[in-house]
């Protein structure tokens, strides 16, 4: 395949997979990515059983995957950078050959979180940005900027500051938003609305809480989010609605006293007093205690 025809297919992928991921709640599963099809013939975006995926028609890799173990990503290092291991065998040859093609000529490509099995939450596009041999691994970026910076290992702070910035609304809050909307069945927590692309993972916690005083934080776990559409989550974070301990949903008194049009009524007001749907699984649901500190703040604006 001619250079400018892989770059053109790469990057119609590429669309693709973020289009199918965002109309599922941001994920994708796992036959969505094998059975893909370009020009009627199949061509699965990841293989079938390795993490990383080099179509013998590229030159270059086109898509990694990285199992999850815990909140973030064990390949993620605290320099805001993927450091991702070179494949066993020659390390000039086989999968580490196309992937520094990938380096020397910039292709884009695509990186999966694997959050469990066949649920896969999708970074992209991913830059191959450096080779560190010494360590037998390659360096991913989120921005293709940082392949013009030099020694990434001797980027000043401003730098270093938006890598670690770009990983955290790149990597780290796609991949919640997978964990807490597959944990909740691609439902409102609150309405039961059913389509993904509707859905937002919200905090219960949020995340830029440091928790000194009272031991809580923003962890992104699946504990401290919930499932909510998007006036839901809206409500939620103004606190117009609040969630009790008890996993009972409270609409501020000023709104309830309201009179406006069937979006208000039906909504919110009619939320009022349910109860909140819960994950299938006992540990996924939301932390009592995260949701008490939380509807005190909604306490005091109620």
């Amino acid at each position: 395949m001619d250079p400018v025809s892989e770059r053109t297919l790469r990057e119609l992928i590429i669309g693709w997979v973020l289009e199918r991921a965002e109309a599922n709640g941001g994920f994708l599963h796992r036959e969505e990515l094998l059975s893909f099809r370009h020009g009627g013939e199949r061509l699965p975006l990841i293989d079938f059983s390795r993490g990383i995926r080099n179509p013998a028609a590229f030159s270059a890799t086109l898509s990694i995957v990285s199992s999850a173990h815990g909140p973030y990503d064990d390949v993620e290092s605290e320099d805001g950078f993927l450091h991702y291991a070179y494949r066993s065998g020659d390390p000039f040859g086989g999968d580490n050959r196309k992937l520094r093609e990938a380096m020397t000529t910039g292709a884009p490509l695509l990186f999966f979180r694997k959050e469990q099995p066949n649920i896969y939450t999708p970074v992209a596009p991913v830059y191959v940005v450096e080779d560190y041999p010494e360590e037998r691994a390659f360096v991913i970026a989120f921005d293709e900027a940082f392949r013009y910076f030099g020694d990434l290992r001797d980027l000043g702070e401003p730098q270093r500051a938006y890598a670690r910035r770009l990983a955290k609304q790149r990597l780290h809050q796609p991949a919640f938003r997978t964990r807490v909307i597959h944990a909740y069945a691609t439902r409102c927590a609150v309405c039961r609305l059913h389509h993904g692309s509707l859905l937002d993972a919200a905090h219960i916690v949020p995340d830029s809480h440091a928790g000194a005083a009272d031991g809580l934080d923003g962890a992104p776990t699946v504990d401290n989010g919930l499932s909510l559409c998007k006036i839901h989550h809206s409500a939620y974070d103004q606190n117009m609605l609040g969630i009790s301990p008890d996993y009972r949903v409270q609409i501020a008194l000023d709104l309830l006293a309201e009179t406006d049009g069937p979006m208000l009524r039906h909504g919110l007001q009619e939320m009022h007093g349910r109860s909140l749907h819960l994950p299938a699984r006992r540990g996924d649901a939301p932390s009592r205690e995260r949701l008490a500190w939380r509807f005190e703040q909604f306490r005091q604006r109620a």
